[in-house]
């Protein structure tokens, strides 16, 4: 009895109520509101996010803030709250969704309701254990930026761990900011798990030319504090000093209060054509939802273009829209003077077809000899043609040279 009391006081407490609650505070979240605002303009929208600060683009805190100068850090914030009335309510854990009676529960023991909620967690970065200091950094948040930020500079000596997306920008971004850099990662040849091998070469050349040192073919057992620097252990047991780490391991998505939800959830939070979960009041979207993509089948993607374009029409769709997410993302990254783009799987295994096209190189991955994924190397084509090949392509793999140009 004291248990069911205890439920009703907690309903009781729920004289917050939303049409719309969003929970998670990334750009999907931003994005979101925006969607929602496009057919509904007067709906109540709360997002609760466990960030320090509001929905911003995420993509600037390894690229554009360490590389142009025109890109300030007023321009970091995605305006969520000025431009469609949204409450934000930062510092916030959600603990349990109540389905049954449309509301959420909080750490603090606070509870909202809503009509429509959207889950919108994002992911995780992933972790080693190790003493907890301001100058370890597991690199995800704009705050992570700022205090990596402050470390940078004056010739410091920063360890970055990790070859993928997060590991190689700052690694880049950090050695054009007088900043000393050794970059730990497990390829053999930086970027060899995605790129073909005459592409991962030129890639990693390009860290070398730049004075980044290379700690190739190596993973990080542990580390620690000694004295005033830091000391990261190999698995060869050599070691490595710095006065600061900043690591870049990957990321995994939070989709712990979805199970416990007892949502269907399997590489990701399934979700339908709608990015609708098999609860009809419950949607999610960006890197934590499995969604069915037109030309890739059912999928599940970490990066922005999947986190604005989901965000979107997962707000129109909240709103009442009965538009599918038909959009197929693309990923990119900028290093020094390489900017690449891919849609698809870029899996080094797969047999490759090469396509040179101006000062660039077009890379097609090949099963079954129908291409699965496509890398533009320093080539701006449109990508709706690159869509097109994968939703569409030739009967023979040899016709896609030349297939692809620069706009």
């Amino acid at each position: 009895m004291a248990e069911e009391l205890s439920d009703i006081q907690k309903m009781q407490q729920a004289n917050q109520a939303y049409d719309y609650l969003i929970i998670g505070g990334g750009m999907v979240a931003g994005y979101a509101a925006k969607g929602i605002r496009e057919l509904d303009s007067t709906g109540t929208i709360k997002i609760l996010s466990n960030d320090k600060d509001v929905p911003y683009t995420r993509p600037a805190l390894t690229k554009k803030l360490w590389t142009d100068s025109s890109f300030t850090d007023d321009q970091v914030p995605l305006n969520t709250t000025e431009e469609t009335g949204a409450e934000i309510q930062l510092e916030s854990e959600v603990t349990a969704i109540h389905r049954g009676r449309h509301t959420v529960q909080l750490a603090d023991g606070s509870v909202i309701g809503y009509q429509k909620l959207l889950l919108a967690t994002g992911s995780e970065p992933n972790k080693i254990d190790g003493p907890e200091s301001d100058k370890v950094l597991f690199f995800r948040s704009w705050e992570d930026y700022r205090k990596l930020r402050s470390l940078s500079g004056h010739h410091q000596h920063i360890l970055v761990v990790g070859g993928g997306y997060i590991g190689a920008e700052l690694a880049a971004g950090l050695i054009q900011n007088d900043t000393r850099v050794t970059l730990v990662y497990p390829d053999e040849v930086l970027g060899s798990s995605q790129f073909p091998e005459e592409i991962a070469a030129e890639y990693e050349a390009a860290f070398k030319k730049a004075g980044v040192e290379l700690v190739s073919g190596k993973r990080v057992e542990s580390y620690r504090k000694e004295d005033d620097e830091f000391v990261l252990t190999l698995d060869d047991e050599t070691e490595l000093n710095g006065d600061a780490i900043v690591f870049g391991l990957g990321a995994s998505p939070r989709v712990s209060l979805a199970k416990e939800s007892e949502l269907n959830v399997e590489d990701g939070i399934v979700v339908d054509e709608f990015l609708r979960t098999d609860d009809p009041d419950i949607y999610a979207a960006g890197d934590i939802v499995a969604y069915p993509d037109q030309i890739l089948g059912r999928n599940r993607i970490e990066h922005v273009d999947h986190a604005r374009h989901s965000g979107q029409s997962v707000g129109k769709a909240m709103a009442g829209s009965n538009e599918p997410y038909t959009h197929t993302p693309y990923f990119y990254s900028v290093v020094f003077d390489i900017s690449w783009k891919a849609i698809g799987t870029l899996d080094p295994e797969l047999d490759t077809l090469i396509d040179t096209v101006d000062d660039g190189k077009v890379v097609y991955y090949l099963k079954d000899d129908k291409p699965v994924g496509i890398l533009l190397w320093n080539v701006e084509a449109d990508l709706d043609d690159v869509r097109t090949i994968l939703s569409d392509p030739p009967a023979d793999s040899s016709a896609l040279k030349g297939a692809i140009h620069e706009k």
